[in-house]
């Protein structure tokens, strides 16, 4: 039996950097799609040599990381770094069965020439989890060859975060590339000019259209997290083949089995179809014990991996008084892209009785691009769905997730608004609506009402642009 020559395995080195040939560019393929905003939050990173560290790019499958590896690369490329400074790898190729990422950096040295010991270069590994150790490999190369500048990226994204958080203190960065924001889905297909930018002296903007927004934001609820959804018509016939079958079925049945060992599949597919169903509502141990009849620990240990595998979120309950509960009974489950849901049931339709849970949801989703920890307040008599709350900070706020305008009309009837504000000496909250915007003070209250797909849009447009890159150090 013949070994596979060295010179096949260059053919494909080449063909997949196609810009060390004339006209230096990208493939056709990769050119085509429109970059996503989080584009601007990675370029600096890559750009960045002091402190010296690799870049892990993390994220839910098919939410477009190798199309903005090759967006970055472009990028590189028009800022006048070298076309053959550059290298591309697919790791999952059979071509590079056993081979570590030194052995591929003396390939691409001898791909174009460069000398990647005395030469500043990049270098992208996609598809990392592929190579067994790949966070040892990594460490080897950053501690090493100060020259390098390497960014791995993978969908196992549990597997990839806890490896990196164990082994690359100091050495790695994590980037997380979440589904795409509603901000994200509207400028992708071009329809972002329904948004009124030009007066936002209120923090939030506004449209002349609400009517089309929303029924674009309908839309994004079901189709909108996953790039390759928005632009295909076939797709958006059968999500459930598409969004189940090559992503969350990859997820329970490959990735979280194999990382945490996982024996019964079917009883965490269980689970998270219980959940997916029951998102933006509260859940507790012992409710979801009963029902299935698992063991609370292991419920427990499987939400945990839910959550690592960035399927699901949980947000923790607080009381009227913003005092966090000692032992977490109960507490709220949101899936980390609503068009999850429409994919494993049904697609949401105005009116639907679930509607407003899944434009929660939606909601939700934008503030998990963030760092900031949220919390939802119930009590006996109420409930508040969105609660920053910080001990004695005087930047708390509050935001009451409403699928209706009948609360303008009828505000005396928000009696939960007005319970916890008092109860946290808050001064102002948001209401969000259906289609209307309006400003009212009511018991010293200032609540302001604006439709629940303007919230949306301006929550993740914000979070991207006024992210700071420092915060990934």
């Amino acid at each position: 039996m013949k070994a596979i020559p060295i010179n096949q395995i260059l053919k494909r080195i080449q063909a997949e950097n196609s810009w060390w040939e004339e006209p230096h560019i990208i493939t056709k393929l990769f050119k085509e799609y429109k970059p996503r905003a989080y584009l601007a939050l990675l370029k600096p990173l890559i750009k960045k040599w002091d402190p010296h560290r690799a870049i892990v790019f993390m994220g839910p499958r098919r939410v477009g990381k190798t199309v903005m590896i090759h967006h970055a690369i472009q990028n590189l490329i028009d800022e006048g770094i070298s076309s053959d400074k550059i290298c591309y790898f697919s790791v999952d190729h059979p071509l590079y069965t056993g081979q570590s990422l030194e052995d591929m950096l003396e390939l691409f040295k001898q791909a174009t020439g460069t000398d990647y010991k005395t030469e500043k270069c990049y270098v992208f590994f996609d598809e990392i989890q592929y190579l067994k150790d790949w966070e040892i490999h990594l460490k080897v190369i950053v501690d090493n060859y100060r020259n390098v500048k390497c960014l791995v990226s993978g969908s196992a994204a549990a597997a990839l975060r806890l490896k990196s958080i164990e082994s690359g203190a100091g050495r790695f960065t994590n980037f997380l590339l979440p589904p795409l924001t509603f901000h994200e889905y509207l400028e992708l297909l071009d329809l972002d000019h329904i948004i009124d930018k030009e007066d936002s002296s209120s923090g939030f903007y506004s449209t002349q259209n609400i009517i089309e927004l929303n029924k674009h934001f309908i839309h994004y609820m079901n189709f909108g997290g996953y790039p390759e959804v928005i632009f295909s018509k076939e797709i958006q016939s059968d999500p459930g083949r598409f969004i189940k079958n090559d992503i969350v079925d990859k997820v329970l049945l490959r990735d979280l089995p194999g990382l945490y060992g996982i024996q019964d599949i079917q009883e965490l597919n269980h689970l998270f179809t219980t959940l997916a169903f029951n998102t933006a509502n509260e859940v507790s141990l012992e409710e979801l014990s009963k029902g299935s009849g698992v063991a609370k620990n292991t419920i427990k240990r499987y939400i945990e991996y839910l959550e690592a595998a960035f399927l699901i979120k949980t947000i923790h309950r607080i009381d009227k008084n913003s005092r966090r509960f000692k032992r977490a009974n109960f507490f709220k489950v949101y899936l980390t892209n609503p068009s999850i849901r429409s994919a494993l049931f049904t697609q949401v339709k105005q009116g639907d009785e679930f509607i407003g849970h899944l434009a929660e949801t939606a909601i939700f989703a934008q503030w998990f691009h963030s760092n900031i920890d949220l919390h939802y307040a119930r009590w006996k008599t109420g409930e508040i769905n969105i609660v920053h709350a910080e001990h004695e900070s005087e930047h708390n706020w509050a935001v009451e997730v409403k699928w209706s305008n009948r609360f303008i009309d009828r505000p005396f009837e928000l009696k939960n608004v007005y319970q916890f504000c008092h109860a946290n000496n808050l001064k102002k909250i948001t209401v969000t609506t259906l289609t209307k915007t309006d400003e009212k003070t009511i018991n010293n209250i200032d609540i302001s009402f604006l439709p629940a797909s303007l919230y949306c849009y301006t929550i993740g447009y914000n979070l991207i642009k006024n992210k700071d890159t420092e915060e990934y150090e």
